[in-house]
């Protein structure tokens, strides 16, 4: 038989574990109360953005689409299709679905925070690309409207995210989508990459290893049902039409002459050798923020001549003579300077 003292105790500790979890805004029923509201709203806010990228790109919506971007069932699409027209955010015609000004309103700022955090991400942190988007996706839905337009005032409002996405302005506006698809080209033709799709990730992953991003000028030179093949940054790239569907461009007339770089003149500082000397001609506009910054503060500027000094005997990092200094750069670090 327990004594008095111990049954005390253990009366004391259920009472506590009991208050703790029924306080009022504190407690645990509460906190999970707060969670399950929060994710219905995260819900909320990712279908609106869906909902709106479909009208961008005169898309139909639909509970399926929904449920597929969204990756969850049919049976909660329906829900939250349900739930966005009870809240005056959406209408629904034919099991399609499109938004009212109220829910356009809503998305346009959401959308806005997001693609501000990630243009932030790009030119003022060391983040790699691959992890802008799923660093803007938590950040969307917690950062306040008004302290995004802070955050933009103080880049200077930028127009455009980090993959070529016009940032929707404080009043909702947003330009005409235009362009078309990588994979829409005609053979022979020249283009300059708008926009890049950064989902699925996947395929986003894929194009990023081609080292595109928007402002890059391309000529088309091969098309079939299994591949797309284009000159870009001096390179001949491959795609699956499928991943090339992710990459937009805007045509230009053919007399428009790419960049040196497509004549083969220009080279990856990762593909130097070690006897030779090469002239810096730039740095990758995909190398952004501290890491750009890094690299100039140690004299990669355009004009500069560096060569190899010396290399690990694993190959990485390899040490670089420039400017009357030795750098050690990894090949992740040296293929974002351009040499001639």
């Amino acid at each position: 038989m327990r004594d008095p003292l111990t049954l005390l105790i253990i009366g004391l500790g259920l009472i506590i574990l009991f208050t703790w979890i029924i306080w009022p805004k504190r407690g645990l029923s509460a906190w999970w109360q707060r969670s399950q509201l929060d994710r219905k709203r995260v819900l909320l806010e990712d279908a609106l953005k869906h909902l709106y990228d479909c009208e961008y790109k005169s898309k139909k919506a639909s509970v399926d689409s929904l449920a597929g971007n969204l990756a969850i069932s049919s049976e909660q699409a329906a829900e939250l299709a349900a739930r966005l027209e009870k809240l005056n955010l959406t209408l629904s015609d034919q099991n399609h679905l499109q938004l009212t000004d109220a829910g356009r309103s809503y998305a346009l700022r959401v959308i806005r925070v997001h693609r501000i955090w990630e243009r932030y991400l790009a030119d003022e942190t060391s983040i790699e690309a691959k992890d802008w988007h799923h660093e803007a996706d938590i950040q969307e839905h917690k950062l306040s409207f008004e302290d995004a337009n802070k955050l933009a005032a103080d880049m200077g409002n930028p127009v455009y995210d980090p993959h070529g996405d016009p940032i929707p302005t404080e009043s909702g506006e947003l330009p005409d989508h235009s362009g078309i698809a990588l994979n829409a080209m005609e053979v022979g033709t020249f283009g300059i990459i708008t926009h890049i799709e950064d989902e699925p990730h996947t395929v986003y992953l894929q194009i990023l290893a081609l080292d595109l991003h928007p402002g890059i000028k391309i000529q088309l030179i091969q098309k079939n049902s299994e591949k797309i093949e284009f000159i870009a940054n001096g390179n001949r790239c491959i795609l699956a039409p499928v991943f090339a569907a992710n990459v937009t461009v805007q045509i230009i007339t053919s007399d428009v002459e790419l960049s040196d770089k497509t004549q083969g003149t220009y080279r990856k500082l990762t593909d130097l050798k070690q006897n030779e000397t090469a002239t810096i001609s730039g740095i990758s506009k995909v190398c952004r923020g501290q890491q750009r910054q890094r690299l100039m503060d140690f004299g990669v500027v355009p004009g500069t001549t560096i060569s190899i000094e010396m290399k690990s005997p694993i190959g990485d990092p390899t040490a670089y003579r420039i400017l009357d200094a030795v750098i050690a750069l990894r090949k992740e670090h040296a293929q974002f300077i351009y040499i001639k």
